[in-house]
């Protein structure tokens, strides 16, 4: 037997956000775990920790963002921690999201925009980011979806193909390295991008740069090597770490190891992105 959410609960929090790291927590602690697991299997609700519009860093143009919660990954710098637990999530039914976003397709396609669906990890929730992708195309509207790839294979091919464009994390291509990174293997992302490859769907890849973390450069050649190697890699953007999720990893208790780090100097931002366009990638 299901257990709906109350209509009441959906619509206590704002799904807009003053901004991305904006810290939210227990929004869905009060789902039955039936109705969790229903969401989960049927797509029709799903949990976000936020929308945000008008951006202009998630994909091209102007664009419609939201972010889910739930992550398998736990990155060493994730700047949005409070992402990995879905239960932090606001419980929205898909109908309430493509409802939000109609209201914007004219403005998203006169401003070359669209949506982009980020997390947290997104296809934790694969059923409800199928079926958004699915009401965006259908309202021709540009999608996006930034993934760290882990779960590419929930997709099937049909519904990629209702994806534009995929903003794929790539920490690094050394599973060593990688599983101290994220804690997980490297292995599963590798596929994906082959996949996607394979289909000819475009990708960006996004690389954050941390000083003493990330900024081996020999392992980024080899990382922008295998990039490069794809045939399907539109531009790689070097993402300079920040301290601006800080206070979340403090204010949830989290040890944060990264307190000491400053952010990348422009020296080492353009010699990262030197490396990438040596094998032949657009960087910025």
């Amino acid at each position: 037997m299901e257990h709906p959410v109350p209509e009441t609960q959906t619509h206590a929090v704002p799904l807009e956000a003053t901004s991305p790291y904006e810290l939210r927590v227990h929004l869905g602690d009060d789902v039955p775990e039936q109705s969790v697991r229903t969401a989960l299997a049927t797509g029709d609700m799903g949990f976000l920790h936020s929308y945000t519009t008008g951006s202009t860093v998630d994909g091209p143009g102007v664009r419609v963002v939201a972010w889910t919660t739930g992550c398998m990954w736990r990155c060493q710098y994730c700047h949005n921690p409070d992402t990995w637990t879905m239960s932090n999530g606001l419980p929205v039914p898909v109908t309430r999201v493509a409802e939000e976003l109609a209201k914007y397709r004219q403005g998203l396609e006169v401003m070359s925009g669209g949506f982009t669906l980020s997390g947290g990890e997104p296809l934790m929730q694969d059923r409800f980011a199928a079926k958004l992708m699915a009401a965006a195309k259908r309202m021709r509207i540009h999608t996006t979806i930034e993934t760290n790839g882990y779960l590419g294979d929930r997709l099937s091919d049909a519904e990629l193909d209702t994806i534009d464009l995929v903003m794929l994390g790539l920490k690094t291509s050394d599973p060593a390295r990688h599983r101290a990174l994220t804690g997980n293997d490297i292995g599963p992302t590798l596929a994906f991008a082959r996949r996607l490859a394979a289909r000819h769907r475009p990708i960006w890849i996004r690389f954050v740069l941390v000083p003493g973390l990330t900024d081996d450069m020999d392992d980024l050649a080899r990382s922008a090597a295998f990039a490069a190697e794809l045939g399907n890699v539109e531009r790689v953007e070097v993402l300079p770490f920040h301290q601006m999720g800080r206070y979340k990893w403090e204010r949830l208790g989290l040890a944060y190891t990264l307190a000491s780090v400053q952010p990348p100097s422009a020296e080492l931002i353009a010699r990262a992105s030197e490396v990438l366009r040596k094998s032949g990638l657009k960087a910025d």
